[in-house]
């Protein structure tokens, strides 16, 4: 019986350590994404910000 729990603990841990795998590669894929977004519009968005802070 206790070989049966330990194999059971052991398989729970995995799928936590997988979840946090899965959350790590979701996450990566947003920076990514936000990293391509801001390449293609960061003279915009640069533009837009000194606008901004001469109306200020």
């Amino acid at each position: 019986m206790n070989w049966m729990t330990t194999m059971y603990v052991k398989a729970r841990e995995w799928h936590k350590g997988q979840t946090m795998t899965e959350y790590a590669l979701i996450l990566s894929a947003v920076a990514v994404v936000v990293f391509l977004a801001y390449q293609t519009m960061g003279n915009a968005i640069d533009t837009l910000l000194a606008n901004v802070d001469a109306q200020l």
